[in-house]
């Protein structure tokens, strides 16, 4: 029995990221740098308020189709020269970061926690309960993948 208990993943409950996310200690600015050259920021600073006022945050939006998409576009904007990437929603708190969080867990093959703790070194975020529940299922099958990917190596 204490063997197995050893060999129990233990798996993060979005508590467990709220825990993280409540540790931030910075003040939630209009703009910040997050990543090198990816920027999460608020209606204030993005061109287009009226479509993004139609996008209110909703603990129901099904972000996570976005997530592969969204990190796509953020990697090539990235690899083109001079590349940055403004990523903003109405607050520059939930959706925004959330699809950071994916990127970053997508392209850079950072965990949940650790791409959380990255970010809240640079910016004051907090994705809904929703969002942080979709990005523990990106996490689970990033993870499920990268096992089948070493197993058959």
């Amino acid at each position: 029995m204490s063997n197995l208990k050893g060999k129990r993943k233990e798996y993060l409950s979005v508590k467990d990221l709220q825990k993280v996310l409540d540790s931030c200690k910075l003040h939630l600015s209009q703009v910040d740098e997050v990543w090198p050259n990816i920027y999460i920021g608020n209606l204030a600073v993005a061109q287009n308020k009226t479509a993004l006022q139609k996008l209110d945050d909703s603990t129901h939006f099904d972000l996570d189709v976005y997530f592969q998409p969204a990190a796509d576009f953020i990697h090539k904007a990235l690899k083109s020269p001079d590349g940055k990437v403004l990523v903003h929603c109405i607050m520059g708190m939930s959706r925004s970061s959330t699809l950071v969080l994916a990127y970053l867990m997508i392209y850079h093959h950072l965990p949940l926690k650790q791409a959380l703790q990255k970010l809240i070194q640079k910016r004051a975020i907090y994705p809904n309960r929703n969002f942080l529940a979709l990005l523990l299922d990106l996490d689970l099958q990033l993870m499920r993948k990268k096992k089948k990917t070493c197993q058959i190596l």
